[in-house]
């Protein structure tokens, strides 16, 4: 079963994010504030968080950065009322995977979460070096985990499927949010720098004015 961890303080969203959780079966703990969405973390592992950010005591970009400490693979959706772009650039900037602006559309939430879900029902990619599993999200370098958030995954596994191609920041941002008009193109970028830190070399190619693409490099081949 899936496991979620929904951190809300506002009564009436909580009440209805967690009905409709609920009759999709997952088994959501639910936390009030920060201080108690970092116990929860402590004791469970979960599948996906639902975020808030302004929450009481601790708040939810605070809750993202333990998360990704502690729980690397879990898929995170940020769900607030902030909706400037830097606020979602920063959410992305700590490895947020999703960004979604209140007021919402319960249904589309359900259809963010089983976007990420349905992802872990794919094969896997090998190259040498690489071993891409799209099973849980990851990369191993050498047998090593990358730790890289769904996000960043979804567009390393696009650009390194296809190595001559170029994507643009808009066909990324299909890849990564098909159902979000309000997120701007520039939190690619975002993605593709914290991906760059995480990668053992320079794997991720910029063409000036058009977008990016993988980069082959000697003996590493896809097939």
């Amino acid at each position: 079963m899936v496991r979620i961890m929904y951190l809300e303080d506002e009564e009436t969203i909580r009440e209805v994010v967690s009905e409709y959780l609920s009759l999709k079966n997952y088994q959501v703990d639910i936390a009030i504030d920060g201080k108690e969405a970092l116990q929860f973390i402590d004791k469970q592992t979960y599948d996906l968080a639902i975020l808030d950010i302004m929450v009481p005591f601790v708040s939810g970009l605070e809750v993202l950065d333990a998360l990704r400490k502690k729980q690397s693979n879990c898929a995170t959706i940020m769900l607030t009322a902030l909706g400037d772009e830097s606020s979602q650039i920063e959410a992305f900037n700590r490895y947020a995977d999703d960004y979604m602006i209140k007021p919402f559309s319960p249904i589309l939430l359900l259809k963010r979460i089983e976007a990420i879900l349905r992802r872990t029902k794919n094969g896997k990619v090998k190259s040498e070096g690489l071993d891409i599993k799209s099973e849980n999200f990851q990369v191993y370098y050498n047998q090593l985990p990358l730790h890289l958030t769904v996000t960043e995954f979804l567009i390393f596994e696009a650009l390194y499927k296809h190595p001559q191609r170029v994507y643009t920041r808009e066909q990324l941002l299909e890849i990564i949010a098909p159902d979000d008009f309000m997120v701007s193109d520039r939190v690619i970028d975002a993605h593709i720098k914290n991906l760059r830190k995480k990668l053992p070399k320079d794997m991720i190619k910029t063409i000036i004015g058009i977008g990016y693409c993988y980069e082959e490099t000697e003996n590493e081949h896809y097939s």
